[in-house]
């Protein structure tokens, strides 16, 4: 019985010294992303003809 009373005023003596506080200004996070893209195509011989002789057909 004495070692339970005893934990329990150990445990309450030990809770009254964590403090934990909001800070007083908004947290902020900058993000400075830059996304690069590269498409490499090819055509063959023949589908390249095709598009230059017919420029509007896209």
């Amino acid at each position: 019985m004495k070692w339970t009373i005893s934990m329990t005023g150990l445990t309450m003596a030990l809770t009254g010294c964590v403090s934990i506080n909001a800070p007083d200004k908004p947290i902020e996070i900058n993000l400075n992303i830059n996304v690069k893209q590269e498409v490499v195509y090819r055509l063959d011989n023949q589908a390249k003809t095709v598009i230059q002789s017919n420029p509007g057909i896209f």
